[in-house]
């Protein structure tokens, strides 16, 4: 019997393309606040690239319109590229959708976050750059403060954790959803 055939993975190759190639998604339902461009443009100075663009053979953008914008903001000349080749424009469309509604879906586990943040704060790291907002920050760092400060484990369970959920509403149709749902 003879193996399945892969499809071809855009991860097998990145390639860097000018900027000018890249064209965005016109029917892109992601939005992208200036605050928020600013946000990728600071973690591009601090990091690099470090998630390519994925595009199709006309350079049409697929995944990444938020990256792409704090590169230009940021004066590149050229991005790190992937090419999803063969697809279909009901699966190009459909990813445009996929890739951002599924980083949607995930949580956090609040405690571990905590003591992450608190650990980078300690060693002097800017946490602005994380994206948080400050009263987000605020409160997850008070979740390790308060754990810190409790004289026994008794007096630690009465902490009302649904204070520290971190709740986010869209800005543009009003839509309230919990990282912890």
């Amino acid at each position: 019997m003879a193996p399945k055939s892969r499809k071809t993975n855009p991860a097998d190759k990145v390639e860097q393309w000018p900027i000018e190639k890249l064209v965005p998604y016109a029917k892109n339902a992601r939005t992208h606040s200036d605050a928020q461009v600013a946000q990728i443009a600071a973690s591009i100075r601090e990091w690099g690239f470090t998630t390519a663009i994925l595009v199709d053979e006309s350079g049409s953008i697929i995944a990444g319109h938020g990256r792409v914008m704090a590169a230009r903001k940021l004066g590149m000349a050229s991005l790190p590229v992937m090419v999803a080749a063969g697809w279909t424009d009901a699966q190009k469309r459909a990813y445009v959708i996929a890739d951002n509604k599924l980083a949607l879906n995930a949580g956090w586990d609040n405690d571990l976050l905590a003591l992450e943040l608190g650990e980078l704060g300690d060693a002097g790291f800017d946490l602005d750059l994380l994206g948080f907002e400050t009263g987000d920050l605020d409160r997850l760092l008070n979740i390790d403060t308060a754990e810190k400060d409790q004289p026994n484990e008794s007096s630690a369970k009465e902490i009302d954790t649904d204070a520290y959920d971190m709740q986010h509403r869209c800005p543009r149709c009003g839509f309230e959803y919990d990282d912890d749902k």
